[in-house]
């Protein structure tokens, strides 16, 4: 009779558990979502998060509010989502930052991207140009590691954030050259520094560097993608420069707190799915310069490990270690 009782018991609470359960995915959303952006506003990522915000919220018929939480390379955000209720109705737009270049080169990180976020859905997926002035003596990867290594001096490569800096060590390390990092607070600078004809060489997100490469202002060397870009047949890839390892990317998606129920998570899910292919959706991403990143959180996630793994690897080729 107590077996019997007891079993009466957990019966009932799995029914009590699957009703709560139900009821949570039901009344959600009960409130505004709100998207946390590590970037400021007019940034694409920040783009990204109002575009695809407001077609999420008007999907689950509520509003959202995008907040800008620069800073710490991504850090703040991060935080900022952690200590929010692990309800849905908070998400982070993370890009590769924070989940797989944060890991590799800063010491006692606060958060662990993999145990404490859930990818929702992939936003952009990009390649990082090696991008020259236009008028450079330089047409192509070969030429410029080839004179470094003539001249018997370091190449320098400007970057303006670790992400950056990674793929520049990568570019030595494959390239059997000494990398002199010229590190710079923002990608502007750098590309003044380029055109002006005080750096020979710099990395950067290729969708920032595109318009200036239409006006004859830079030119690039390589794309980091694993083909071509559609819009841009003429730019070959790292890989087509003799580097077949070489393919890496910057990135945005949506992450949630690793504790949100999966019954929420479920309907976030299939409402972003419905979103990144909507008429809407098309027409916006027709007119961006790197295509939309088609990922669910197990296509996310997979992409998101063999990044981190990938940098894991550049990192101890080139001696980086966290700082």
């Amino acid at each position: 009779m107590k077996f019997i009782a007891a079993l009466l018991l957990l019966l009932s609470l799995q029914v009590i558990h699957a009703d709560k359960a139900f009821a949570q995915a039901k009344d959600f959303p009960s409130k505004p979502l709100r998207i946390i952006v590590p970037f400021a506003a007019g940034s694409g990522a920040d783009s990204n998060s109002r575009f695809y915000g407001e077609l999420l919220a008007k999907s689950l018929g509520t509003t959202v509010v995008v907040e800008n939480r620069p800073g710490g390379s991504g850090v703040l955000a991060v935080q900022a989502v952690r200590g929010a209720p692990a309800d849905g109705h908070t998400i982070l737009q993370a890009s590769n930052s924070p989940m797989t270049v944060n890991p590799i080169t800063m010491k006692d990180l606060p958060y662990d991207p993999i145990k404490d976020l859930r990818p929702l859905h992939g936003l952009s997926k990009g390649p990082v140009a090696l991008i020259v002035r236009s008028d450079s003596p330089f047409k192509n990867v070969k030429e410029i590691i080839e004179a470094s290594k003539k001249e018997g001096k370091p190449l320098t490569v400007g970057n303006y954030s670790a992400g950056y800096q990674l793929v520049a060590a990568w570019l030595g390390s494959a390239g059997s050259v000494e990398i002199n990092h010229v590190p710079y607070k923002g990608g502007a600078q750098m590309i003044t520094d380029i055109i002006g004809g005080q750096l020979p060489i710099g990395t950067i997100d290729f969708s920032g560097a595109t318009a200036l490469i239409k006006d004859g202002k830079l030119r690039a060397l390589a794309l980091t993608s694993g083909e071509r870009n559609t819009g841009y047949p003429d730019i070959p890839t790292m890989k087509e420069s003799g580097y077949p390892e070489f393919e890496t990317y910057v990135w945005s998606s949506f992450f949630l707190r690793a504790e949100t129920p999966d019954d929420i998570t479920e309907k976030l899910v299939q409402a972003m799915q419905k979103v990144m292919v909507s008429p809407e959706a098309k027409v916006y991403q027709a007119n961006q310069p790197t295509p939309p990143m088609l990922f669910g959180p197990s296509e996310m996630r997979a992409f998101q490990i063999s990044e981190l793994e990938r940098f894991r690897r550049v990192a101890q080729a080139a001696g980086i270690k966290p700082q």
